[in-house]
């Protein structure tokens, strides 16, 4: 089984690495964005095949590890 989890900066979280690109994008002529989140992804491949036991085990790992919870959130998903 695979999960993939995306790990965001939370709303209100100053984001400098999605200005730079939104900046950039400006001055690329792409004009119409006026705003970037940059996150990241991340996919792991379980030996669990229990759904529900391997995302409990996912989101143990993410809090514990895989994402900053003050200042990020996640999603997870399994594939």
């Amino acid at each position: 089984m695979k999960a993939r989890v995306t790990v965001m900066l939370k709303s209100g979280v100053l984001d400098p690495q999605g200005e730079a690109i939104r900046h950039a994008l400006g001055s690329l002529g792409f004009a119409g964005v006026t705003g970037v989140r940059q996150g990241k992804v991340i996919e792991l491949d379980l030996a669990e095949t229990d759904p529900a036991q391997a995302e409990t085990a996912v989101r143990a790992m993410c809090e514990r590890l895989l994402a900053n919870t003050v200042i990020e959130s996640y999603r997870v998903e399994l594939v």
